[in-house]
């Protein structure tokens, strides 16, 4: 359990939380539908930033999606008192594509989130390494997990999550590749929903693992959060909810008087009907739902915090706040839909959302007195039990050389042959989610002749520093020229470096916790950390981890284990 300090909202709508909220308490919506955008053959409707916004918010040497960030923090951090230069002050950057918009004119190491991240942190003065959470459409969420986590490890005592996205032609199009986008504005949970909105957006919280210095009376806390996935599509959720499902599950004892669930709500077919149905099997069908992307279209890496920030000031203003866009139910699940403001005395809610690679995620947020401390000093201590490392001049498992018959890239094919062979979507993989895959197969057989399958209590948690550039550069090659312009669905959901844990957890059966974090160079000692931090979670019992980077052809390498508890 963890204390809110301070946070920040910067939209289109305003440049405070509250500014913010005030705008969608009144009803209003930044979605704007545009035409011949960035030279985008059809049009779309999203929030985005005026130039002037963008001119206004601009710092100095950093890029649009840096500037956003840093504006995002100095506001929510100014007047905290919070010295982000003390070793004791983590900053987590909750994102998806980060300086994406740069991929056609700069080099990759500068697209790279983690070189992003980096230079964020320094010109904010922090002196901690940045960790980056890159879990798709969950990752805001995700990243309030691990900062709740690492303080209550006693790790940290403040940690700064800000989820920033931008959009752009990249992004914009591999959407409109899988016909995700609607052109009029988005209506979450209708009959006559067609699709979703993108939207541009900086949000911060800062959490604390001690009460914050004001006079006493109830605080905002983060009491449970969780990740789940769903071990069925890499981009579709499943029909019977059960990651979303789960994930609410577990959070379920603390679930007595909830003011409201604050749902993904992306207004997408699948998306809408798969959390109706979780909502109801997870037995709460009777509390009140809302989405919020009616307002500020769906902000990627932002939405997780932005959503959390904002559902905190409605139900301090006694609010459960309308579902913009939303008039007659077009999902099957019993829910009860916000359609209207509706007054609330309770000052508890839950946050859900779902995103690519099969993942889910669930908060439980609540207002109360503060609590005994409850710290613990040390993690959970870890034992590897397994180990495989694959670089491109061969393959060591356990300490012992595999002979192998090929080196470079034709090296993990080769290794699929001879030692899986009965997977033929290994094909359809970009070369990380081939790298994990063919790493995890062997280090899993190393395990046992029979690998643990269909089970909730192993967690895959891998880290890198390149993302998926190999990927995103793929993608960019089917958008880069007007006449010869063909977006590939499948090639832009695997711009998403989670995509091999979602890959890994659908072969296995796998439904536990599944996250990707991009660190600005390998530190073994906070992956350690952040692997030990995540036994919090009870039903982990055991964790594929390690490091993941695949830079190029020349440059990759899998260094995994297995570890339990």
């Amino acid at each position: 359990m963890v204390y809110h300090i301070a946070d920040n909202i910067i939209s289109p709508l305003g440049l405070t939380s509250e500014e913010n909220y005030q705008a969608v308490k009144a009803g209003r919506s930044s979605l704007r539908r545009y035409d011949d955008r960035w030279g985008l053959p059809h049009p779309f409707t999203a929030s985005l930033f005026s130039d002037q916004q963008t001119r206004s918010l601009a710092v100095e040497g950093m890029t649009r999606f840096e500037s956003l960030a840093v504006r995002s923090v100095q506001e929510a951090v100014e007047g905290s008192g919070i010295d982000v230069a003390s070793p004791r002050v983590v900053f987590l950057l909750s994102t998806t594509k980060a300086n994406i918009d740069g991929l056609a004119t700069s080099s990759s190491a500068f697209v790279s989130p983690s070189v992003a991240a980096k230079r964020i942190a320094v010109r904010l003065g922090l002196v901690t390494e940045p960790i980056v959470v890159c879990n798709a459409c969950i990752s805001g969420v995700s990243a309030i997990v691990l900062a709740q986590r690492l303080l209550e490890a006693d790790r940290y005592d403040y940690a700064i999550v800000c989820g920033a996205d931008v959009q752009s032609r990249f992004t914009i199009s591999g959407f409109a590749s899988l016909q995700a986008l609607s052109v009029a504005a988005c209506k979450p949970f209708d009959v006559e929903r067609t699709g979703l909105n993108l939207g541009e957006a900086a949000a911060t919280i800062v959490l604390g693992n001690r009460k914050p210095n004001r006079s006493a009376g109830h605080y905002w806390v983060i009491a449970k959060g969780v990740v789940r996935n769903d071990a069925f599509h890499m981009s579709s959720p499943s029909k019977h909810g059960e990651g979303a499902t789960r994930a609410l599950t577990a959070v379920a004892s603390h679930l007595s008087s909830l003011a409201f669930i604050n749902a993904h709500g992306t207004a997408t077919l699948f998306n809408d009907q798969m959390e109706s149905v979780a909502i109801e099997r997870a037995g709460l069908s009777h509390v009140p739902v809302n989405g919020l992307k009616g307002y500020l279209g769906h902000t990627l890496g932002a939405a997780g915090v932005l959503e959390t920030i904002l559902c905190m000031k409605s139900a301090d203003d006694h609010t459960i706040l309308a579902t913009r866009g939303y008039q007659e139910k077009g999902v099957s699940g019993h829910i009860s839909i916000a359609s209207d403001h509706i007054f609330t005395s309770s000052t508890s809610f839950v946050k859900m959302i779902s995103g690519f690679g099969g993942c889910n995620a669930a908060l439980f947020v609540t207002k109360m007195a503060p609590p005994p401390q409850q710290l613990t000093a040390n993690s959970q201590q870890l034992t590897a039990k397994s180990h495989i490392k694959i670089t491109p001049s061969g393959v060591s498992l356990d300490g012992k050389a595999l002979v192998c018959s090929a080196k470079g890239p034709a090296l993990l094919t080769s290794l699929y042959k001879q030692f899986v062979g009965d997977y033929p979507k290994y094909y359809k993989m970009d070369p990380l989610s081939r790298l994990g895959f063919v790493a995890s197969e062997l280090l899993l057989r190393q395990e046992s002749d029979h690998p643990c399958q269909d089970t909730s209590d192993r967690a895959v948690i891998l880290f890198n520093h390149s993302s998926s550039i190999m990927a995103d550069r793929l993608y960019q090659e089917s958008i880069q020229h007007q006449e010869n312009y063909f977006p590939s669905p499948s090639a832009f959901v695997y711009t998403l470096p989670n995509m091999v844990t979602g890959e890994i957890a659908i072969r296995h059966h796998y439904y536990g916790e599944t996250s990707f974090y991009i660190l600005h160079h390998r530190d073994d000692l906070l992956m350690e950390h952040i692997v030990s931090a995540s036994f919090a979670d009870g039903d982990t019992k055991s964790v594929l981890s390690g490091w993941l980077d695949y830079e190029d052809d020349s440059h990759f390498e899998a260094d995994l284990f297995i570890a339990e508890r």
